[in-house]
């Protein structure tokens, strides 16, 4: 079975580039979205819109574009036709955060792009979609309860736990900067809204 992956959007929060980062999964005729928001909405048709935060600061955005699908976002799971969505922990806040492992035979595909820590239940994954939001250094959240994690450190981690695809899918403001200066990930590639990927 082929599933194909298209990003809707790559952005952080109130990024000056891209539309806020966002998933469309695609399998023997369903649909399935993550996250996204205005800009990076789904088409018609689809049968689930999960989320990786359900108080993220553009909740009341994704519950009106969500409900005019007839669909409320949600933290949970989904199973169709030998595709399995699980949601999994990750550090990323104060209050619940999931990513997302999206499995069929032995493909996992994981959606992840908000965590501090890299989510160790990602390894071994054929294709990631991580945060990017900081650098050379990850980004704490005022009052230490979390904050985002490096490009750097995301890339060295998905090495050493054999991930065998990174794509960046939550763009940061510094590496916005990065990118204009001509740098690329030491492992892994920046994301690209509109781009499909197919495992």
């Amino acid at each position: 079975m082929t599933l194909r992956l298209t990003l809707l959007g790559v952005g952080a929060m109130n990024s000056p580039r891209y539309p806020p980062a966002g998933l469309l999964l695609r399998f023997s005729g369903h649909q399935i979205v993550f996250d996204g928001g205005p800009g990076a909405e789904p088409p018609d048709g689809v049968a689930a819109w999960l989320v990786t935060d359900e108080r993220a600061e553009l909740r009341t955005a994704l519950r009106r574009l969500a409900a005019a699908r007839g669909l409320t976002p949600r933290i949970g799971h989904y199973t169709g036709d030998s595709v399995r969505v699980e949601p999994h922990p990750v550090e990323h806040t104060s209050h619940p955060t999931v990513g997302y492992a999206i499995s069929a035979g032995r493909t996992t595909v994981v959606w992840a792009p908000e965590f501090w820590r890299f989510p160790s239940w990602a390894a071994g994954a054929d294709l990631l979609f991580a945060d990017a939001a900081g650098w050379n250094r990850p980004i704490r959240f005022r009052g230490g309860v979390g904050g985002h994690a490096s490009v750097r450190d995301v890339a060295a981690n998905a090495v050493r736990l054999r991930v065998r695809r990174v794509v960046y899918a939550h763009i940061g403001r510094p590496c916005l900067r990065a990118i204009d200066a001509g740098l690329d990930p030491p492992y892994g590639e920046w994301g690209v809204t509109g781009r499909s990927y197919d495992v």
